[in-house]
């Protein structure tokens, strides 16, 4: 008598079966592919848009003010609650997904770059005026280096919350990647791939989340600062 229904849980076997499956004809790598480089791009336009804007905050903390109710009227929105209008606006094609992947790792980076920038403690900034350190100067040579752990620690957050949004997009609208792989086992009743695509989320995840630590905290151990990430 069996203990569950084989059709809702397939047996390992066939998990196992269908994994290497997908690995011989490539399909896995391509799905996953197509997901991690959809990241990697929308990461690379967040940062570049988050951190300059977290250190303009940073050097000019009045102009803050005019823009903390916008920012955090969007912190507050889940990425993939716009997805309907994403789709409306620009498609279902790669740009609605880098939007999410956008959207979805800027607060993580601007606000850990912004924590990072104006939580620098006073005394080291007034040592840089006693050796007559100008503004710049300061802001180069001991705000700068005091906000990195912070600034990497919203990269290493970033990166989590991207792998999370992607794949809620791709369930949406997407004819690749991992979230459309899971779906694409609903739709055709095959729980192994579904369990296939889970698992190969929590995996790559964990990697990804483990290699970017270990870069980070022998980046900071050069420096001799430590990393609670």
């Amino acid at each position: 008598m069996n203990l569950w229904n084989p059709f809702l849980i397939p047996p390992p076997t066939k998990v196992i079966n269908t994994f290497f499956l997908l690995l011989s004809n490539g399909k896995l790598f391509h799905h996953l592919f197509a997901s991690f480089f959809r990241i990697v791009l929308g990461f690379v336009i967040a940062f570049s848009f988050s951190v300059p804007l977290a250190i303009i905050f940073g050097i000019f903390p009045k102009l803050y003010i005019y823009f903390q109710g916008i920012l955090e009227f969007l912190r507050h929105t889940p990425p993939l609650s716009l997805m309907p209008l994403i789709i409306l606006w620009f498609g279902i094609g790669e740009t609605s997904k880098v939007i999410i992947i956008i959207l979805a790792s800027f607060f993580p980076l601007f606000l850990n770059t912004f924590k990072g920038l104006s939580s620098c403690d006073k005394k080291l900034i007034e040592v840089g005026q006693v050796f007559g350190f100008n503004k710049w100067q300061i802001f180069k040579k001991i705000i700068i280096p005091n906000a990195i752990p912070d600034i990497l620690l919203g990269i290493k957050l970033a990166v989590g919350y991207s792998w999370r949004a992607i794949i809620g997009a791709e369930m949406i609208a997407a004819s690749s990647g991992l979230g459309y792989l899971i779906l694409d086992g609903q739709i055709l009743s095959r729980i192994d791939i579904v369990i296939i695509g889970i698992l190969s989320i929590g995996i790559f995840g964990t990697l990804t989340d483990g290699i970017l630590e270990k870069i980070i905290n022998n980046f900071l151990k050069k420096r001799g600062v430590g990393f609670n990430g």
